[in-house]
Formats: C-alpha cells, structure tokens, sequence
C-alpha cells in the first residue's frame, strides 16, 4: 500500500465501502470486485486499497481472528506481526513485572502493542515507516487512552517516563508488499544499539528463530516460541522481564493451551539408546533452545542418533513437548523395497517425516505410488551411516 492509497481508505467512503465488501478469499473474486468498485466510478486507489485490505483480512484472521475485521494492514506488516494470542502472552510478562509504560520500537501494524494497551498498559508505538504508523495508529485507535503512535526511527525517540522497551528489529527490506531477508549487518535499528539499550532498559526482543546463538548475550533469558507446531520466534527478555536463573526457555502454545521448559543453560543430550517401542520428535522451541535432554530423562529415553532429534524409548510415555510414535516395524529404506512393503501393508495415506537424511517427501511420495484404506506415518533418519524407515502411528 502506497500513501496514495492510504489516504483514499482513510475517509469515511473509503472505511465504510471496505466494509461493505467483505472478505475476498480467490483472485477470481477479487477480479470481480475490482470490475464493479471501478464502473461504480470508484478511483483505481480507493479500489486497489480496498481489495488489497479485504485480502489481507482474510489472511489476517489466524493471527487476529474476528479483530482481524477491522484492522488494516500492509502485506509486510501482517507477515512479521505477532499473532495477537502470543502478544497478550508477551504483555502479561510486562504486567506481571510491574510495567506501567512500555515503548514499543519498530511497532509495524501494532500486534504487540495491542496485546500491551490490552492488558491496561500503557504504550508508545513507534514505527520509521510512514505507511505502517499510520495502520498502528489506527489498528489502535480502540485504546486511545492507554496507546500512542509515533512516525521516527527507534533511536529518535525520548525514552524518559518509559518503564520498558519492546523492539522488533527490522530483518527486511523497507516496503509494504514484497519483502525478502537481509544481511546481518543491515538490521535497524542495529542489535549494536538494541544489546546495549537492553542492557540499561528492561526489556524484550523479538528476533527470528533461527537466530545465531552466539549473538545472544550472556546476561539475557532466551525464549523460544511454537505455536499449533510452528516455531515462530525467539524472545530476548532482560532486567526485570527475565526470570531468575533462567536463561533458556521453550514455550509451546496450542490453541488455547501452553507448556514452558525453563533451565539455566543449554542441557545436555541424553545418551543414545537402541531402538525402542517409541520413537518421540521434540518440539522446534524445545530444539532450538537446546533442552533436548530435559525431555528425554523425562520420558526415560535416549537419543535415538547422536546430533539427530529423535528421541527413543520403551514407556508408553509422551509430553506436550514432543511428537510421539509408536513404532510398528521397520521396513527397508530402499525406495523400491519401501513402495512393496507399504503396498503388501495396504498403506494408502502415508505422513512422511525425516530427520538427518537427505530425502525429498514428495518425491519419495510419489515413488512410491501409495494404494490402500490404511494409514500410517514413516519416519526416514539414521544411525550413523544406517538409514533407518520406519513404519509407525501417532501416539
């Protein structure tokens, strides 16, 4: 979205005919409304604006749910913006501590700062794009008296009566439609400066999960977050926002649900096992906070392939921290041998998972050219040089 865009939307026609249109789910519809919206002498702003938003909407609605219908967004903005129950769970870490006032620096559409003004907390919005505060502004507008908005770059802003600081760095490129991942150095602000604001200001930082582990400073709590089995973010906590003696952190969310491993350190794998009745795939939080080996001495099991993510063991046991397997047999790992046994076996729905071999899934589906009613799951590893398939079911 474009200013000129922006500002058609942003009237009273503008809000009322986005309204009026409701969500547009296919090309082929938004192609039909774009025809009417222009021969009802609609300008090709108003029009680009209205259905590039009623899309949006209808992505939106898994992050937001129903505030999604009336929010704005950029399609930028809605990629990196933070599902809406992972940012009330972020503000409640701030209420929690006894945050009154919290700057939210590079605040893109206000996912966060929503969860925070919703909690009663008051917030400072602060995004460098004119386009995007704009949007905050008004996906805000509801919490008038608790939220602010600011057009300026993060280092701008007067931080004096600010309790806290919550910052999201920008990894893309500017822009509001396409956006692609950029070189470490090119982060803005620079986690130079985000490192050392933290480090004198309580605060939280939001970064990509596959963030470089040894960037992260010592002094900080490092949260790892899943959502519905999508590990979608890593949080750096600090000052009074991290927890005592923690310092890793896997926090897993499932709908309306949510388990949290805490340790002082990345623990150590469990030693590996021979195969066993259970085959357990740990969570990605729990992997890349490195607390693999606290989940396997809690299911009394071993590492199935040392360096590899799959976990073993003989007890009917499982955790909201793992995938579990029961395993039936294994099979052999020859494409052409698997696709006769899995016939022989009349395994015709087939999940296909792998860890630490280099295997295409679908094109190992289709070589294997699946008939049959039942249903299984394979899982493709090794053990050393041994490939290991195995034919097993969800627990």
């Amino acid at each position: 979205m474009d200013t000129a865009e922006l500002t058609a939307l942003l009237t009273p026609e503008g809000l009322r005919l986005l309204d009026d249109v409701g969500p547009i789910e296919s090309t082929d519809d938004a192609a039909r409304v774009v025809s009417r919206l222009r021969a009802a002498g609609h300008s090709p702003a108003l029009v680009s604006a209205v259905v590039g938003q009623a899309r949006l909407r209808v992505r939106a609605a898994s992050k937001f749910g129903a505030f999604a219908d009336r929010m704005l967004f950029t399609r930028a903005g809605l990629e990196q913006a933070t599902r809406l129950p992972i940012a009330a769970r972020h503000a409640g870490r701030f209420r929690d501590a006894g945050i009154g006032r919290v700057a939210d620096l590079g605040c893109g559409i206000g996912g966060d700062a929503l969860g925070l003004a919703g909690l009663g907390i008051r917030v400072h919005a602060v995004d460098a794009d004119e386009v995007t505060a704009a949007i905050a502004a008004y996906n805000l507008a509801p919490f008038a008296d608790a939220a602010t908005v600011q057009h300026a770059r993060a280092e701008e802003v007067d931080l004096s009566g600010m309790d806290a600081v919550w910052l999201d760095p920008a990894r893309r490129t500017a822009g509001h439609s396409e956006t692609r991942q950029v070189a470490s150095n090119e982060w803005s602000p620079s986690l130079e400066w985000v490192f050392d604001l933290i480090s004198r200001v309580p605060g939280g930082v939001k970064l990509g999960p596959g963030f470089d582990r040894t960037q992260i400073p010592d002094d900080v709590e490092a949260q790892w977050i899943s959502a519905d089995g999508s590990t979608i973010e890593l949080v750096l906590w600090s000052g009074a926002l991290a927890r005592e003696a923690v310092r890793r952190a896997a926090l897993v969310v499932r709908g309306g649900e949510a388990w949290e491993l805490t340790a002082p350190a990345d623990t150590p794998d469990a030693e590996p096992r021979e195969l066993g009745a259970f085959v357990h795939e740990p969570d990605g939080a729990v992997i890349r906070a490195r607390l693999i080996g606290e989940v396997a001495r809690a299911l009394n099991a071993g590492m199935l392939s040392p360096g590899i993510a799959y976990l073993t063991s003989d007890a009917a046991m499982t955790s909201p921290f793992v995938s579990s397997f029961r395993v039936r047999e294994q099979l052999p790992a020859d494409p052409k041998k698997l696709a006769q046994a899995l016939r022989a076996r009349g395994i015709g729905t087939l999940e296909i998972k792998k860890r630490g071999v280099d295997v295409d899934p679908a094109v190992l589906r289709k070589k294997l050219s699946l008939r049959g009613d039942e249903s299984a799951t394979l899982l493709l590893t090794r053990v050393g040089s041994k490939r290991l398939a195995l034919l097993a079911d969800r627990v």
